[in-house]
């Protein structure tokens, strides 16, 4: 194997000899232990890591320990492996941009000396930027998130400070949180947070245990600090310094947070934001609102593929790979990953994007030519960035030029619409692009640059100053361009004096080691022996010819080198000035990037709309407690963009008292978790700003999308399916609103029958009478389709807004063959198709034989079996028939059991504690359940 990777020249040989190796041998001991650091250290050519670190690039990106070699002989001697440039790129992208468990330093030296130059972690990677962007668009504005938790009786405050360092900006916030953390994991996931900063202490108290799961469930790095530095005592006078204008709106933002000030202090001192004079006055701080935004957990997230994952089959299997159709280089996408994270509760708001996105759908001739333009703008928030760390050169302030000449073109198309939302378009881009684009701002930089810049070089891909800008440059320009009509005198008079033709037989070189030569070929130089050695000095005979060389020629060649490297000099004091100059422009570039970005997005969802086979409507959107989700014809829009698929769409009518909680039966394979997530789909889009897959849509705005559709990879993480479920349930009940939409897709199959039936026949009706939140919930417990048809007689208690749906699927009575119909249909399922699905998956015929005669021994099952009735043909599932009064109080009690078990504090427990507090509670259940039949029944059919 590792022959194969040094035939390929994937493992560069490790050159080291061994003075060399007992140097860094004594080194690398020296280091201070860290498991999550992955150092690799810069040998000029290629790049080494040593011990732990060098098993796991060769696990890791090798996938084989024989890339390994020992450093050194006997017990001292240290695993090794060798990394070429390319292979290092790819460590760098994977550790800082994908993983969440490392770190990532470099170092550069030799022997024993070597230096710290370079260290990243996957929310502050400022220092490979180059690296890890050299090739690829920066896609997403990491987070890095400071969190300063105070416990008490009460639940705890959260004090939180975040910076995101590529656009500049620091905040805070202070929220009281429940003891599943369900806030702050919707602010990680809005504020797109990779890495954490949690004080030392709080990693060490049973009561932080919750707080480190939901940071887990982001899949966010934690970085333990020490409490000292979650400090806001100089606050204020530090972000004084790094904020734009007057430091008093700083103080009295500051002084309304309690524990705010001490994340965010300690978010200065970790960035190590003061150390870099660069950013003085350059941040803006604001304050976090967490009702600012639609609140999105992790689960939720998942569910409704929001983002992209590495599983995906192709882009369109995410809503962000979807949507993404952004021609900017980068500023779009990051937008839109913010957009998709943060959508919109403001009426107002959402109508403006979406009036926009009309005016683009409707207008295919302005949209097409504003995205053409588009495609021309770089990433210009990077390059003011840069710009702003003095990290630019001559190439970023011509790609800023290059973008900002493409200015005057978008504003025109802009203008020639004159559409119904003209003067919408004139407020939110015209008057932007006009402010920012006169002769006291672009202009003024575009004029710099022009006058600056050799222009006319950049079709030879060099970037230089123009000799007219500098009286100074012009002279030596002009001294460089008469050495070498002077050389090139002396060449032509050379070729006379040797009689040889100049160019074809006596050519003149120039190289780093002799400068200007003549040379001729070893053919030519027995013609010109003899007047070589008396008048010309040889410096080199080799294969390729013989070098010479005269008085004026090295004297020649010498002024000249002289001049070039003075103008080379020059050259580099005045790039450096014009890059300090444009980057008193950055206030101009932030302004057009905002807009430039903003317009990029709303023409990605105008494309989108327009561009599939069955186009997308615009949704009337409607403040929160008022109005239903009503959506015709709707589509999950990452499922029908797929190739093989021909998507049946469905209606949805969550209407308030009638169907505001939806029951959905049906087969397994026939759609209900894509008819459930498309909804929470459309709804999210709606609130984003884009047109939606459906034929009419009407969106009451939602707060929150909860989400419970699947265990995931809870095992892994030594929690069982059943308690997975219960988890992300009791997250749903404690956290939910009537202004939320609940997703709930076959809950309570991790335990027994009976149990499961019970906690969600509990669940549906405690979202129903207290939550009272839409709700779309999946089962195959047919049992709970009786909760619709509850009718308040026999002085039972009415259930208001509960309807049964079903997804339709036909069975051939001859040949007994499932069909699936995939449409979404009123009523209850009338049958299980369990059976049928496993036959449709070719199972044995004596094993589907024999499941048909055990299901018709155990199944007689009819809807109205769980409900108060007058009809004496009712009978349950379990041929009983229960008094009504006697329902009433067993759902009563079973319902008051879930509620007593979503305030343990499960999170704060270890399974045998758990499982002790849930039997002692099932045992006082089954005390209480001596006066009713109805949940004796649970507990005799479990035992």
């Amino acid at each position: 194997m590792d022959e194969k990777f040094e035939e390929q020249g994937k493992l560069p040989e490790l050159k080291l000899d061994a003075r060399q190796a007992q140097g860094f041998l004594s080194f690398f001991k020296t280091l201070p232990k860290d498991v999550r650091a992955v150092r690799l250290f810069d040998r000029r050519d290629y790049y080494t890591a040593h011990g732990d670190d060098a098993t796991f690039i060769a696990k890791t990106y090798y996938h084989t320990t024989t890339a390994l070699r020992q450093l050194g002989n006997g017990v001292g001697a240290l695993s090794s492996v060798s990394v070429s440039r390319n292979m290092f790129e790819t460590i760098a992208r994977d550790i800082l941009l994908e993983r969440m468990d490392r770190t990532l330093e470099l170092y550069e030296g030799s022997g024993s000396n070597w230096k710290l130059v370079k260290s990243g972690t996957p929310g502050n990677f400022g220092s490979f930027e180059d690296i890890l962007f050299a090739n690829n668009e920066m896609q997403d504005s990491p987070a890095i998130v400071a969190l300063a938790p105070k416990f008490d009786p009460n639940g705890c405050t959260v004090g939180l400070g975040y910076v995101d360092i590529t656009k500049r900006v620091l905040g805070l916030a202070e929220f009281l949180d429940d003891s599943h953390f369900t806030n702050l994991e919707s602010a990680l996931v809005a504020l797109g947070c990779r890495e954490c900063l949690v004080p030392t202490e709080t990693g060490k108290s049973s009561e932080s245990r919750p707080l480190y799961d939901a940071i887990s469930r982001c899949g966010v790095m934690v970085t333990e600090r020490k409490k000292t530095v979650f400090k806001g005592r100089d606050l204020v006078q530090d972000l004084g310094r790094l904020v734009k204008g007057s430091v008093e709106p700083v103080r009295d933002l500051v002084s309304s947070f309690e524990c705010a000030a001490g994340a965010l202090g300690c978010i200065l001192s970790y960035a190590e934001l003061l150390a870099d004079e660069s950013n003085y006055g350059n941040f803006t701080v604001k304050q976090y609102n967490l009702n600012s935004y639609m609140r999105l957990d992790s689960a939720a997230m998942r569910a409704l593929n929001v983002m992209e994952s590495k599983s995906d089959a192709n882009k369109n299997f995410s809503l962000f790979g979807l949507m993404n159709r952004t021609c900017t280089a980068g500023m779009g996408k990051r937008l839109l990953h913010m957009w998709l994270k943060q959508p919109l509760l403001d009426v107002d708001e959402i109508n403006c994007r979406l009036d926009l996105v009309q005016a683009f759908v409707e207008d295919a001739a302005l949209r097409q030519d504003l995205r053409q333009h588009l495609k021309r703008i770089s990433d210009i928030e990077r390059l003011t960035h840069n710009l702003e760390r003095k990290r630019a050169s001559l190439l970023h302030v011509v790609k800023l030029y290059q973008s900002g000449i493409r200015i005057p073109y978008i504003k025109s198309v802009l203008e020639r619409y004159d559409g119904q939302f003209a003067p919408l378009i004139r407020e939110r881009y015209i008057d932007s692009l006009e402010k920012w684009s006169d002769d006291n701002h672009l202009n003024k930089f575009i004029a710099l640059v022009e006058t600056a810049v050799d222009l006319d070089q950049l079709e030879n891909g060099e970037y230089m100053i123009s000799s007219a800008y500098d009286s100074n440059l012009s002279a030596l320009k002009d001294e460089q361009e008469t050495l070498e009509q002077q050389i090139h005198n002396l060449h032509k008079q050379t070729a006379n004096d040797l009689d040889l033709p100049i160019d074809k037989s006596l050519k003149l070189d120039k190289g780093t080691q002799f400068g200007h030569v003549f040379r001729i070929t070893k053919k030519e130089e027995p013609k010109v022996r003899r007047q070589l050695n008396s008048h010309y000095i040889v410096l080199e005979t080799r294969k390729d010819g013989v070098k010479f060389t005269n008085t004026k020629l090295k004297k020649l060649g010498d002024r000249y080198q002289k001049i070039l490297d003075e103008y080379k000099s020059c050259q580099k004091e005045l790039v450096a000035r014009v890059v300090q100059t444009v980057a008193s422009f950055s206030e101009v570039f932030e302004g057009l990037a905002g807009s430039l970005s903003e317009l990029d997005v709303l023409l990605s969802f105008a494309d989108l709309a327009s561009s599939c086979p069955t186009a997308y409507s615009r949704p009337n959107i409607s403040p929160p407690d008022t109005g239903d989700i009503i959506l015709e014809g709707c589509r999950h829009p990452c499922v029908e963009a797929q190739d093989w698929v021909n998507f049946i769409p469905n209606d949805c009518r969550l209407v308030r008292g009638e169907s505001w909680f939806q029951i959905i039966t049906g087969p397994n394979m026939g759609g209900k978790s894509t008819y459930i997530r498309q909804v929470g789909v459309n709804v999210l889009m709606a609130q984003v700003g884009s047109f939606v897959p459906c034929d009419n849509a009407t969106i009451s705005i939602r707060d929150c999308i909860f989400a419970r559709v699947g265990a995931g990879d809870c095992q892994l993480k030594g929690v069982s399916t059943f308690m997975q479920e219960m988890l992300e349930t009791a997250s749903i009940l404690k956290g939910a609103t009537n202004r939320s939409l609940i997703i709930i897709d076959e809950l309570g199959r991790g335990t027994s029958t009976y149990d499961g039936f019970g906690l969600a026949w509990a669940i549906c009706e405690h979202i129903v009478e207290e939550i009272k939140a839409p709700t779309l919930f999946a089962t195959h417990f047919h049992e709970l389709t009786a909760l619709a048809n509850e009718n308040g007689n026999n002085g039972h208690k009415q259930i208001a807004g509960v309807a049964n749906f079903h997804v339709s699927a036909h069975i051939d009575s001859s040949s007994r063959k499932l069909t699936m119909l995939y449409k979404v249909q009123p009523g209850a399922c009338d049958q299980s198709f369990g059976i049928h699905v496993a036959e449709f998956a070719n199972f044995p015929q004596s094993v589907v034989a024999l499941a048909r005669e055990k299901a018709s021994e155990l199944e007689d099952f009819s809807p109205n079996a769980m409900m108060p009735t007058d009809s004496k043909e009712a009978v349950s599932k379990r041929k009983r028939e229960f008094d009504p009064h006697d329902v009433s109080r067993g759902t009563a009690r079973a319902r008051q059991f879930l509620q007593d078990f979503t305030q343990l504090p499960l999170d704060k427990m270890d399974l045998k504690q758990a499982l002790q507090q849930l039997s002692q509670m099932k045992t006082d259940l089954e005390k209480n359940a001596v006066d009713s039949q109805w949940l004796q029944q649970f507990f005799s059919s479990s035992d």
